[in-house]
């Protein structure tokens, strides 16, 4: 008799999920609306509490729902599965992008040329047409390694490894240093391509809650305690999505918890080029336990797949063998390229002007948004937009996009339970003229949604 009730049980919950499914897509459980409570669902159609928790739990799964911890579970703007706003592959073309950084500079496409013209008149053609050693050729290697130094970072060639953009590094370094169930501590919003790997990878993210321009060390005490945790990912210059850059004294402190207890540290500086004279990255306070990855495409162009990652010299057999399995190595023609432009100064030039062209964007930001809460930093690439009380992200969003301006809520970046209502708006990729009319648009649409 028991079988019989369970399998009633189990019809009547996927009946249920079914019904209020329907329900969402037909448009008569409008975008935003609060559903029952979990108790109040199961006195509705007798169901057992845990049954009612599993039936929000698949509506959540297929991306019609939202459970907010103290608040409820609402109907979701349907447009807006997962959070990111909009893939690129179908982007129309009057869509204006701040979802997305990509911010390119005048004239870029004529330096291309000009590097095509003189790789073709060289005479290393023949050694681009073949593999190069998984870690790159020792004199790419070396190009790096100075280009590092004068970021602050002092790193032997051998240490140094060329991989396929700072993606790329990531899912390197995830792949040869970390093992299934492994906890690595994140912020409580990070990016959302190291979740991603997470979750390939079927690594558990251990959120870490921020504390003015970092994250809060002291609960990193208190988990690394209680949970044995490999390691932490970190983004010490230029956080994103929050643009925090950690003092000396911070950096400082987390290199010591990772010491005390055996935490890789994973450095992701991606955006710090934006940063005017930062402190000492964490790979040089903690150089045997941190892997520091960048790479140059937001620095120089997001096509010119060129990443580099930093490690101790122990873990550079494994990472060797992860860019083998992935890619076997990066392709010559831009390897060539980028060591070139690392050479001759071009990425130098090209950080300082995308520095003044973010302060720029950032500035229009100000007179756009002013009175509205934003976290930003003053010549990063994206905007941190805190909604007012109850005014829903997802609805927002939505509303945009019928605008025709994508943005990004907070729901890719979080790793906690609680995701806030917030957007995160990418300024690099749109004309200043258009940004400017785009903000203007995220302004109205929150204005008319505030209550």
């Amino acid at each position: 008799m028991s079988c019989i009730h369970r399998t009633m049980a189990e019809a009547r919950y996927k009946q249920l999920v079914d019904e209020l499914a329907a329900e969402i897509r037909a448009g008569r459980l409008q975008p935003g609306t609060r559903l029952p409570t979990h108790r109040r669902l199961a006195e509705r159609h007798g169901l057992a509490l845990v049954t009612a928790s599993r039936v929000y739990a698949e509506l959540e799964a297929m991306g019609l729902v939202s459970g907010e911890v103290g608040r409820g579970t609402f109907v979701r703007e349907a447009a807006m599965h997962g959070g990111v706003g909009v893939d690129q592959r179908t982007m129309a073309p009057d869509l204006v992008d701040l979802n997305f950084n990509y911010p390119s500079l005048p004239g870029q496409a004529e330096l291309l040329r000009a590097a095509l013209r003189q790789l073709a008149a060289g005479g290393e053609l023949d050694a681009m047409l073949r593999y190069a050693p998984h870690g790159g050729r020792m004199h790419e290697r070396a190009c790096v390694a100075r280009h590092l130094a004068s970021r602050g970072l002092a790193a032997e060639p051998s240490s140094v490894l060329l991989v396929d953009g700072a993606q790329h590094g990531l899912a390197v370094t995830v792949m040869a240093l970390l093992q299934p169930g492994d906890v690595v501590a994140v912020d409580a919003l990070t990016y959302p391509g190291f979740k991603v790997l997470a979750e390939a990878h079927r690594l558990e993210l251990a959120p870490i809650p921020a504390s003015g321009q970092g994250p809060d060390l002291d609960a990193l005490e208190r988990l690394c305690a209680r949970r044995r945790v490999k390691a932490i990912y970190a983004m010490p210059t230029l956080h994103n999505p929050l643009g925090w850059v950690m003092s000396a004294s911070r950096r400082r402190r987390l290199a010591a918890i990772a010491r005390r207890h055996g935490l890789l540290i994973i450095e992701d500086a991606a955006y710090a080029f934006l940063a005017d004279d930062p402190p000492p990255p964490l790979a040089t306070l903690a150089p045997e336990t941190t892997v520091y990855v960048s790479g140059l495409s937001k620095s120089v162009a997001t096509g010119l797949r060129v990443g580099f990652v930093a490690a101790p010299d122990a873990l550079v057999p494994k990472l060797e063998r992860a860019i083998r399995a992935t890619t076997w190595c990066t392709p010559g023609v831009t390897t060539a390229i980028a060591c070139a432009w690392l050479e001759d100064g071009t990425v130098n030039r090209l950080e300082a002007e995308k520095r003044q062209d973010a302060a720029a964007r950032q500035a229009i930001a100000s007179e756009e948004l002013a009175g509205l809460r934003c976290v930003r930093h003053p010549s990063s690439y994206f905007v941190w937009l805190c909604l007012p009380d109850e005014t829903r992200a997802d609805l927002v969003a939505a509303a945009l996009m019928r605008d025709s301006v994508s943005v990004s809520t907070a729901e890719p970046f979080a790793t906690s339970q609680h995701v806030p209502h917030a957007l995160r708006l990418a300024l690099g990729s749109v004309g200043l003229d258009e940004l400017r009319s785009a903000l203007r648009t995220v302004r109205r649409v929150i204005e008319e949604r505030s209550f």
